[in-house]
């Protein structure tokens, strides 16, 4: 089919629930992308934080070829070696005692509010069921974690109850929000959809320390900060406190689908067999390629580089403030950076993909960077080279 066919086809076929731009994307190998007309991209959105390793990385690949070759799936009722290694790898590595895999970070995130309501009911009281989540918070887009978000929900009211919004870091609001209802706090270390929102040092240990107080469960959803994206494995780490639950996807299989909820011992307990299941949650063929994935994060310290050449995506960013700039802002850590603007980001997205940079958007107003963790210095200068015009003519 040509591209024009393919975009009628897309038109025609699929759910119109994506704003997509008119590009199809067909190869990508490391930092680079190429649409079906032969035209060549830097990756500097990374699937939105999914292509930790880039585009066919050959760990990727072989993990893929040869699981393929051995098996795929079978369910939950047996063990299944590269789960029970991916588990191990994960634990081993974070505050975490247990683990359970899903398909995405929507059903890691319902995962965790069910284990956080059922230790409630198992533990306190059966009236301890709210969770006090934050505003311009994204946790997913089921029922229950599009209430826990607490938008784009127009029009799938009843919303599912037991959910709290306060102000992201505002602590003491949680303070007020907390009471003999509450369950648990669930946040996210640094706001991704919201706008690359980064709290005050103070804000996550500040969290700990309320629902410790209150005795209540502390989740994180590191969908997106999480496997390495902060310049650390988990962006928790930063602060020197941990959650008693974290969820985890995106990255964790460098673009293959899977979730993980990761739960302290003690918390975990609550979840026995028939509590929770899934039927596609940590296949032999998934958890192998995530076993791949993130034994190559820690082996070549992706999360190390991450921070570096994170830094010097800012300074290079920050280079462009000041005068008529259109650039207002910077912030983020790691690989994950917003740039606030002082025109609508969506004209800047679609005029970089037109000279060939992939940037993402959070927000009206603000544009978001999250490559692959493999990216270098020339890539930050390729990309700013493209950038920079482009902001040029958007103050002009």
């Amino acid at each position: 089919m040509t591209t024009p066919e393919l975009l009628a086809a897309s038109a025609k076929y699929l759910a119109n629930t994506y704003a997509r731009f008119p590009v199809v994307l067909v190869r990508g190998t490391g930092m680079r992308l190429w649409d079906s007309e032969g035209k060549e991209y830097l990756d500097f959105a990374g699937g939105i934080a999914v292509d930790a390793l880039g585009h066919c990385h050959p760990r990727m690949v072989e993990a893929i070829r040869s699981q393929a070759e051995r098996l795929i799936h079978v369910s939950n009722l047996y063990h299944i070696e590269p789960q029970i290694r991916l588990a191990k790898l994960l634990c081993e590595h974070s505050f975490a005692d247990r683990a359970f895999f899903c398909n995405s970070g929507a059903e890691a995130n319902e995962a965790a509010i069910k284990l956080a309501r059922k230790y409630a009911k198992d533990h306190w009281s059966t009236d301890r069921v709210e969770i006090i989540a934050a505003q311009h918070a994204f946790h997913g887009r089921t029922l229950a974690t599009l209430t826990a978000t607490g938008k784009y929900t127009q029009g799938f009211e009843p919303l599912v109850p037991g959910f709290k919004h306060v102000p992201y870091n505002d602590l003491p609001a949680v303070a007020r929000a907390l009471d003999s209802r509450t369950c648990a706090v669930l946040v996210e270390p640094i706001q991704g959809e919201g706008g690359v929102v980064v709290p005050d040092e103070g804000y996550l240990p500040g969290l700990r320390r309320l629902c410790d107080e209150a005795g209540v469960l502390l989740i994180f959803d590191e969908v997106q900060t999480g496997m390495g994206r902060t310049g650390r494995l988990f962006a928790y780490e930063h602060s020197g406190i941990a959650p008693d639950i974290m969820t985890l996807a995106k990255a964790l299989a460098g673009g293959v689908p899977i979730g993980a909820m990761l739960a302290k011992e003690t918390v975990a307990t609550s979840f026995t067999p028939g509590t929770h299941a899934t039927t596609f949650g940590g296949t032999p063929f998934v958890t192998a390629v995530a076993l791949a994935v993130v034994e190559t994060i820690l082996v070549d310290d992706l999360a190390g580089n991450a921070g570096r050449v994170g830094k010097i995506l800012v300074d290079r960013l920050a280079a462009l403030q000041g005068g008529r700039s259109v650039v207002t802002g910077i912030r983020g850590k790691g690989l994950l950076v917003g740039v606030d603007l002082s025109v609508p980001a969506r004209p800047v997205v679609s005029a970089c993909l037109e000279r060939g940079l992939l940037v993402l958007s959070a927000g009206d107003t603000v544009l978001r960077f999250a490559p692959p963790l493999i990216a270098s210095e020339a890539d930050v200068d390729q990309a700013l080279a493209i950038l920079t015009p482009v902001l040029r003519d958007a103050a002009a």
